[in-house]
């Protein structure tokens, strides 16, 4: 599947992540504190609750209601109660937009 338009650059601050629906798959869109752009399920495998909703750390996005944390360039679990990876995507950032390929990048699908 080719890359899909998510969002602007501008509309996901640093530090802050952004829920879009691509294609029918909630995704989050993360500014990360190192300058990049991610892409990952947003959803926890956990709790099914929404990673969007949760604090970027790093490279780390942590889940609101229990505190697993992943990691947003693998989508493994970097903290409990979360022992399941989720998926991540790859992005490409062209003319100040935010592009997303629905192929998970680490095998992980949901």
């Amino acid at each position: 599947m080719s890359e899909l338009l998510a969002c602007a650059v501008d509309e996901v601050a640093k530090g802050a992540a952004l829920r879009v629906e691509l294609a029918g798959v909630d995704i989050a869109i993360v500014h990360a504190d190192d300058d990049n752009f991610y892409a990952i399920h947003d959803e926890c495998s956990h709790a099914a609750v929404p990673l969007s909703d949760g604090e970027v750390d790093g490279c780390t996005l942590e889940c609101w209601l229990h505190g697993s944390r992943f990691d947003l360039r693998t989508g493994e679990p970097t903290g409990l109660p979360a022992t399941e990876p989720v998926p991540v995507y790859p992005v490409e950032i062209r003319d100040g937009s935010v592009y997303v390929s629905l192929t998970s990048s680490n095998g992980v699908t949901r």
